[in-house]
């Protein structure tokens, strides 16, 4: 067959298979009198192994090696052409992502993208430090894509770059909320974590109470320590028991015995947290450090039920937890002599907190 003949029965144009012949790839097996490429049936096979190898996404400088070099085994062609193909998904994910992030911002003018894409080409930096500047140093007046912000404090490990980026998230409104929504439900722990500490600083946004309460539940002690901060201090009671939990762990427990005191004294959530501080008193597991955090914990709480716990753990065994509970119970004694304890919890709440 002529090279007219092979295109039209092939699909393959005749400057192709003419550049086939040039690289050795196809070559014609005759030539007519004329000197016209005359193809065997045997060529026309190989043009048609040729273009299978191609849709693969094969050059053809592969193609020919693959076809020539008796050592070059499918398996190993496979195997790279998979590698490939993922690397190159990869990269227009990464793309796709960017122009959604784009999109989403709603850029009124060509200098709103180009300032996101500079936003974006900072946040891939290798360097910490123009990672940070990338997020601090932002004209006035353009907006900072929500997506772009969250996508990025969900990859980053530096605690100051991580810092700027809750920052920065801040700042862009509500919509920071949906956009982390997804990390806190990541297989990878860390992901989940800063997720959930970017919640943390978005918690008056709509459905951040939310994902905070699930995240109550997480596996990650340290995800649940985050959630049960925020969640206290807006005064809900279904963060006592990892309060608790933190006070007897001694992990972030001056800051939960804080926030416990806000929850006993202001949302009506005394008489569980005096039960479940008492319950950790008499745990047998309960060690001198432990029952120590927990009493610190107590003469944070105004109430005749928080000092009578104090009251009996200054005859308490362990001679170390008896002393700490003695003088805590002498202290407040001394800080209120004459008024009851609940009148005078109830005076310390218009009042200073530090004591």
């Amino acid at each position: 067959m002529l090279i007219g003949e092979v295109a039209r029965h092939s699909g393959v144009s005749p400057r192709m298979l003419r550049h086939y012949d040039a690289l050795g790839l196809v070559r014609p097996t005759g030539r007519t009198v004329g000197g016209y490429r005359e193809y065997s049936a045997e060529d026309v096979r190989r043009i048609f192994h040729v273009e299978g190898l191609r849709s693969l996404g094969l050059s053809l400088k592969q193609i020919g090696r693959a076809l020539e070099d008796p050592a070059f085994t499918p398996s190993d062609l496979v195997s790279d052409l998979i590698r490939w193909t993922e690397e190159r998904l990869e990269r227009e994910r990464r793309l796709l992502d960017r122009l959604r992030a784009i999109d989403a911002s709603a850029p009124m003018d060509w200098q709103d993208v180009l300032h996101t894409v500079e936003l974006m080409q900072g946040l891939d930096s290798a360097s910490a430090a123009r990672r940070q500047q990338a997020v601090l140093v932002r004209p006035d007046g353009v907006p900072v894509p929500a997506e772009v912000l969250a996508g990025a404090v969900l990859a980053e490990s530096d605690p100051n770059v991580a810092g700027a980026l809750r920052w920065a998230l801040a700042r862009s409104g509500g919509e920071g909320v949906a956009a982390l929504a997804a990390g806190t439900h990541a297989e990878d722990v860390d992901v989940r974590r800063r997720a959930v500490l970017a919640i943390t600083e978005l918690a008056d946004s709509p459905g951040a109470s939310a994902l905070l309460a699930d995240a109550l539940g997480d596996p990650d002690p340290t995800v649940r320590r985050y959630a049960a901060l925020a969640l206290g201090r807006r005064g809900v009671s279904g963060a006592v028991p990892t309060l608790v939990g933190m006070v007897v762990e001694g992990r972030n427990d001056v800051e939960a015995a804080e926030v416990l005191r806000t929850l006993y004294r202001d949302h009506g959530c005394a008489e569980r947290i005096t039960a479940a501080l008492a319950r950790e008193l008499a745990a047998p597991a309960a060690d001198s450090a432990t029952r120590i955090r927990l009493s610190q914990a107590l003469v944070e709480l105004p109430g005749d039920a928080a000092r009578g716990i104090l009251r009996r753990l200054a005859h308490d065994d362990d001679r170390a937890v008896a002393l700490v509970a003695s003088a805590f119970a002498g202290l407040l004694d001394e800080r209120f002599p004459e008024a009851g304890w609940e009148e005078a919890g109830r005076g310390e709440a218009g009042g200073d907190e530090d004591g």
